[in-house]
């Protein structure tokens, strides 16, 4: 586990409104992004070096987990 996730400011998605079922992004001292459940502070902690949260934006933006295109792919 990565030590600074201790220190990680923690953000919730712009989405979620007040909501209970967030995601919650926090940038890491070593350039890696963490994402968590915003119920379990606690809980499990996913992180992603910056190429990868790269991707993933860029999958975001351009629709590729939207779930009628991912229905019709499959």
């Amino acid at each position: 586990m990565h030590d600074n996730i201790s220190r990680a400011a923690w953000r919730k998605a712009s989405y979620c409104n007040g909501a209970t079922a967030c995601v919650e992004v926090a940038p890491l001292a070593d350039g890696n992004v963490a994402i968590r459940d915003s119920k379990q502070d606690d809980g499990p902690v996913l992180v992603f070096t910056p190429e990868e949260w790269a991707a993933f934006v860029a999958g975001v933006r351009d629709n590729e987990f939207d779930l009628a295109t991912l229905g019709a792919n499959a």
